[in-house]
Formats: C-alpha cells, sequence, structure tokens
C-alpha cells in the first residue's frame, strides 16, 4: 500500500548530513543487489561527483517499487549507473542514463558491456537540465510501456538549482505514459512541496537520504518484447 506521507518542513539543517564523505573517496565498485545480476559489481572511480544511492536506500527505493518487469528507466542524474543497472537486472527493458561528466558516462556505457546489457542501455553525456530544457530527449523516449524515473542528482542541486529541479520533474511528470514511477532522492534540505500535487507522494526517511515516491496512475502491464531507446 502507498503511504501518502505529509510534506516536511524544509527549515531543518543538520550540518552533519550533508557531508560528502558518505560518498566512497577510492576507486572501487558498486554491487548490484537484486535480480539476475545480483551480486555483479559495476566498477567505480570513487570521484564524490557520483555519490552512488547506498544500498540499504537503494534497496529500500526497490522494495517499495516493486515489479519493474518490462518498464522502461530514465536515470537522470546516473552516476555510477547502479540505479539503471538494478533496474534492469530486476526486469526493465532498457535504461536511458544521463550523466554529465564524460569520463563517468565512459565509464557506463563500459559497465553496460561487462553487464552483457548494452544493446538495453543508452547513455547521454550532457547536461541533464539542458537536454530537457532543449526538448531534444523527450520525442526519443519510449512511450508504448510505463517508465521508472530515477532523480538522484547532488543533493546540492534543490537548493542551487530549485527551479530547474522542479521544471525538470514537472516536465516528465506531464510526459510519462500512466503507471510510471518516480523516484525521488534528496536530503533534509529539500522541500518536497515542489513535486506534483496530482500524487501521493510515499516519503521515507534513510539518513542523510530523503525517499520520495510516486505513480503516475495505474499500473499497467505490457508484454512486448525488449526494445531500447532510438537514439538514431
Amino acid at each position: 500500500m502507498r503511504r501518502k506521507s505529509k510534506t516536511p518542513s524544509s527549515g531543518r539543517h543538520v550540518d552533519r548530513r550533508h557531508r560528502t564523505s558518505d560518498a566512497p573517496s577510492e576507486t572501487g565498485s558498486v554491487r548490484i543487489i537484486g535480480g539476475e545480476l545480483r551480486g555483479r559489481r559495476i566498477e567505480y572511480t570513487g570521484d564524490p561527483r557520483t555519490r552512488p544511492m547506498k544500498d540499504r536506500v537503494r534497496e529500500a527505493a526497490f522494495n517499495l517499487l516493486g515489479d519493474v518487469d518490462g518498464m522502461a528507466t530514465i536515470d537522470l542524474f546516473a552516476g555510477t549507473g547502479a540505479l539503471g543497472f538494478e533496474a534492469l537486472s530486476r526486469g526493465a527493458q532498457c535504461a536511458l542514463f544521463f550523466e554529465q561528466h564524460f569520463p563517468t558516462a565512459e565509464l557506463i556505457r563500459r559497465n553496460a558491456a561487462s553487464l552483457g546489457m548494452a544493446d538495453r542501455c543508452d547513455v547521454v553525456a550532457g547536461d541533464t537540465f539542458i537536454q530537457f530544457r532543449r526538448a531534444v530527449v523527450l520525442p526519443e523516449l519510449v512511450k508504448d510501456r510505463p517508465w521508472i524515473v530515477f532523480c538522484s542528482p547532488p543533493y546540492e542541486f534543490y537548493v542551487s538549482r530549485g527551479d530547474d529541479m522542479l521544471h525538470l520533474v514537472a516536465q516528465l511528470w506531464q510526459s510519462a505514459p500512466a503507471g510510471s514511477g518516480f523516484v525521488i532522492e534528496a536530503d533534509d534540505r529539500c522541500d518536497f512541496s515542489f513535486l506534483p500535487t496530482t500524487a501521493e507522494w510515499d516519503i521515507r526517511d534513510y539518513p542523510p537520504a530523503r525517499v520520495a515516491i510516486a505513480w503516475t496512475g495505474p499500473v499497467h502491464t505490457n508484454s512486448s518484447g525488449p526494445e531500447s531507446f532510438d537514439r538514431s
């Protein structure tokens, strides 16, 4: 059952929860925690700009999402790509990753190949906000199946680029097929009142992270075969 949570105040600041030290500081890997690729590792540079969602938070988010089989994944601030790869492992048909750091975008491509998922992945190297502001991406998104949209940017974006975040989420919400799921990760500086009000948002705390999940409408099943995003 999806629980409607009250939108919390954004006035509370706890400095210790905003440290970037939660991100790994050394080259290593991120583990896929569920599905057919469970236990496989994603190469990770340790660059704090990519801040992968912690395992416990990722597992909780997917438990709340439930079945993602056959859906299309959009990872807006991909970083390591862990969220998109996790969704593919759990049955999503295809994944579209956005990553503005070019070396990291190339690493996502290499990880997709090493996982045997290259034909189900597409990586857009560039600023996510600019891509959607220019509306060059929306016509190419899969529309015949629901999406899972992951929005897990650097937490500072909710403060320094608040208007951009609002526009981005609203634009995707309005464009998403019925039954699409949205997963928004932030910290306690984010006032979730910017989220679309046409949904019941389930908001959970996993300090320092806060996760909000909602659906655009009734979930429907699409039984057609695999496909990828067409960016030809």
